[in-house]
């Protein structure tokens, strides 16, 4: 096949790139603006070997420029779009970029493979918009199911929500092969360090303070990242058009605090770095994926978290050059927006 993958100089992203030119033959171009969190670094691998350099070639540029997309489209079988911004965070301070990326890039993409399907003569091409379970909202108990109403609760999840709106409606409309996937918490190398996970293991690694929202008992099925790509690509290639499907982790659900505790035990480090800090407005205190209709398509998560975090942490641990890059240049400034006066008002947890 003859991919485009945007947004793939991300954390998902370029894992899904890596990991799917060593298992096919494709082609792949990646599309991504390399804002902060994107780093071309994440596709090293795949670009200096010999196997894969002539099979890979990275644009950058925005999946909001008509223009540049629709050149892009013109020539591939699908279109896998990661672009995203990803922060519930920063979504509550800066909600534009969300909107920008999340909603007015993917109506640029779709109309570019809308345009790009009519010039080939109707030959279609696959849209796969990759989602998150945050678009469900919370889930107090039992497990969210792809027919279930989508009730987001921050400008990030509202932003997914409507790209997946949107995608759904060129498929009633125009007859678009759109299929969506909706991710369940991702952790894993490469990740930037906004994340609780990454976060946590770089602050105590420079043993500064670990800012725990509230209690720290919101739960999450945590999801390794290599099977997340893994679960993107069983959809991409035997999922069926107009349907979403659900890529869970192992069924185990972790409150944030249990997370902090092995983090910290990996690191050796002192729970007394943690710090209780007042909660973020609109905080989901569970999110909970059925994720058996993907499994039916022959995928099934492959790492557990014992097994991931342990990775994690080490992971980071050997790669601080890369981490320490990420938190260069506005980080200061966006943590101390963030965290600042939330570490003001602390307590020990």
């Amino acid at each position: 096949m003859r991919l485009l993958v945007t947004g793939g100089a991300g954390f998902i992203g370029s894992t899904f790139v890596r990991r799917r030119l060593a298992a096919t033959d494709d082609t792949i171009v990646v599309l991504d603006k390399l804002t902060y969190a994107g780093n071309t670094a994440n596709l090293d691998e795949v670009t200096t070997a010999a196997d894969t350099a002539d099979r890979v070639r990275f644009v950058r540029g925005d999946i909001a420029d008509p223009e540049l997309v629709g050149e892009l489209v013109k020539d591939v079988d699908a279109v896998v779009n990661f672009a995203a911004e990803s922060h519930v965070d920063r979504s509550i301070l800066e909600p534009a970029a969300f909107l920008t990326t999340g909603v007015q890039g993917v109506h640029t993409l779709l109309e570019a493979v809308m345009a790009a399907q009519a010039s080939r003569g109707g030959a279609p091409i696959r849209f796969l918009q990759v989602s998150t379970d945050e678009v469900y909202g919370p889930v107090p108990a039992g497990l969210s199911v792809e027919a279930d109403a989508l009730r987001p609760s921050s400008p990030y999840s509202a932003a997914k929500a409507a790209g997946e709106l949107l995608a759904h409606a060129y498929r009633e409309t125009h007859g678009l092969d759109i299929v969506i996937t909706r991710g369940a918490n991702t952790y894993g190398p490469h990740q930037y360090p906004e994340k609780l996970i990454p976060l946590f293991i770089t602050n105590a690694i420079m043993d500064l303070p670990l800012p725990m929202y509230g209690d720290g008992m919101q739960r999450r099925d945590w999801l390794h990242v290599d099977d997340h790509a893994d679960g993107v690509a069983t959809v991409l290639d035997r999922g069926v058009a107009g349907e979403a499907y659900n890529v869970s982790g192992e069924g185990v659900e972790r409150p944030n605090r249990a997370v902090t505790e092995a983090v910290l035990a990996e690191l050796g480090k002192p729970w007394s770095l943690v710090r209780t800090v007042p909660d973020r407005p609109g905080h989901d205190r569970r999110y909970a994926l059925d994720g058996s209709k993907l499994r039916a398509l022959g995928w099934a998560p492959r790492t557990g978290f014992d097994d991931g975090i342990r990775q994690t942490v080490r992971w980071y641990r050997d790669n601080e050059a890369w981490w320490r890059a990420g938190r260069s240049g506005d980080w200061d400034d966006y943590y101390q927006r963030q965290y600042g006066w939330r570490l003001e008002r602390s307590a020990q947890a």
